[in-house]
């Protein structure tokens, strides 16, 4: 891909204006071979004709090159569903090599370096070598670092400062983490019923009912991201353990989590799963094992965000995402780490012997394996 692409702007603009090659070399003071060259792309023309071009023309030196340092979200979307589906099918090395390219390119388009670092986080485990994954982490910090302190999008910011965080839990740098997120936590102030009563009052309930829908879809997902690490802190405690786990199964079933979003349900099996082990308690971590594989071989994929009968109000906001509906990793990396952090994972490793364990295993092996 060009970087300047001042060769047809400049026959564009020309033509637009009707006048000949020589007219535009006389008003610049150049022969008229020079501007020959410059539209058979034979030369670019002198730094310093740059601004008189722009101005006869009446256009930015960025658009006298056709320069184009941001990226609209629907080119982003595209861009990483291509470089995520690129993972699964070249060299690591190549693929990464591509996005370093993109981020030196775009380096100020800051919607795009927030999804390049989120891209990078979601591929580090196909970093075999723990130093590797480190220096990944440690690039994709670098890009969310950038984005915090240059970006004027507050909600740009945000994802930025948490994902910074995360990668410095990743890289075992809590105190960091600690810093960034210190004084975040703060009571919710919901805008989603706010906006609803504001559409109410105008008139449009339609919209009042789809902002709650958003808001309550939202907050069900959050809530399931935080069952996992609540259970691993109650493996002390058997009986609230098995409370919260209760608990979130309860709400699992009422919002039929299995259909509308079964990643995070699966997610719970996992934690509830390693609980038991650290109990001691085989047969109930197999059961939640069981459960899972029963997710992760199921009919989910390809994997996306959407509503159901309940939240038939989504489809607008869902499109408004930074990724639409899709999910940060192509299908087939998904299908294999479904696989592989069951078969794979040094917790469930006291369960290797076991006849129903080697049959999970076995049947979300089958199931990667789908996709070549």
């Amino acid at each position: 891909m060009k970087e300047i692409n001042i060769a047809k702007v400049l026959v564009k603009k020309r033509k637009e204006k009707g006048i000949t090659q020589e007219e535009l070399a006389n008003y610049i003071g150049v022969s008229k071979a020079s501007v020959s060259k410059w539209e058979t792309e034979q030369s670019y023309p002198d730094v310093t004709f740059l601004p008189q071009l722009a101005a006869y023309f009446n256009i930015s030196i960025d658009e006298l090159m056709d320069y184009k340092p941001q990226m609209t979200k629907e080119d982003i979307r595209k861009l990483y569903r291509k470089l995520s589906s690129d993972f699964t099918k070249k060299p690591f090395d190549s693929v990464m090599e591509d996005c370093r390219i993109i981020n030196k390119k775009y380096y100020s388009c800051f919607p795009l370096l927030l999804q390049m670092g989120i891209l990078m986080i979601n591929h580090v485990e196909l970093v075999k070598d723990p130093q590797g994954s480190a220096s990944l982490i440690e690039e994709a910090r670098t890009l969310f670092i950038r984005v915090k302190e240059e970006s004027d999008d507050i909600s740009l910011t945000k994802q930025a400062l948490y994902m910074e965080a995360l990668c410095s839990l990743a890289l075992r740098d809590p105190n960091t983490a600690l810093e960034l997120l210190d004084g975040t936590f703060a009571p919710a102030l919901p805008p989603e019923s706010i906006l609803a009563s504001a559409y109410q009052m105008t008139g449009r309930a339609d919209e009042a009912k789809a902002v709650l829908q958003v808001g309550i879809y939202q907050n069900i997902v959050v809530l399931f991201n935080f069952f996992p690490a609540y259970l691993m802190l109650c493996t002390d405690n058997p009986a609230k353990f098995d409370e919260a786990l209760r608990r979130a199964f309860v709400v699992a079933e009422a919002f039929d989590m299995k259909r509308l979003h079964p990643a995070v349900l699966a997610g719970l099996y996992i934690s509830a799963a390693q609980g038991y082990i650290i109990q001691n308690n085989h047969d109930q971590a197999l059961d939640m094992l069981q459960q899972y594989a029963q997710i992760a071989t199921s009919d989910i994929y390809p994997l996306t965000l959407h509503g159901d009968a309940f939240f038939d109000l989504l489809d607008g906001w869902l499109d408004k995402l930074d990724l639409g509906s899709g999910l940060p990793r192509d299908e087939k990396t998904v299908r294999k780490s479904m696989a592989e952090v069951i078969v794979h994972n040094p917790a469930f490793s006291v369960l290797s012997e076991e006849q129903r364990f080697k049959n999970i295993a076995e049947k979300l092996q089958a199931t990667a394996e789908k996709i070549k």
